[in-house]
């Protein structure tokens, strides 16, 4: 289960990094969605970056388990993530 659990985190943050997203709205969402799944809890990923779509119990099965990962994450990991998340909205910010 562990090793299902990195290889979540890392497609998700390959595809942050990758910008697998196109348009700006859809990538603001993205980084939306990711800032809260990082620092946030999962009813504020429901109230805001996900408020606009009916999201299914199984998808928020997924969801918690998925941010209890991302919380168990040692704190320099999750620092690490925090940092590249800033690095990312800054340059989306600079273009």
């Amino acid at each position: 289960m562990k090793g299902s659990r990195a290889l979540l985190l890392a497609a998700l943050i390959w595809l942050c990094t990758c910008g697998l997203a196109t348009g700006e709205d859809t990538n603001e969402i993205f980084m939306d969605f990711l800032q809260t799944l990082l620092v946030g809890s999962p009813e504020e990923l429901y109230e805001g970056p996900l408020g606009q779509y009916n999201v299914n119990a199984d998808a928020k099965a997924a969801m918690a388990e998925l941010k209890s990962c991302i919380d168990g994450l040692q704190p320099m990991h999750k620092a690490e993530l925090i940092k590249l998340l800033v690095q990312v909205l800054g340059s989306q910010d600079g273009s």
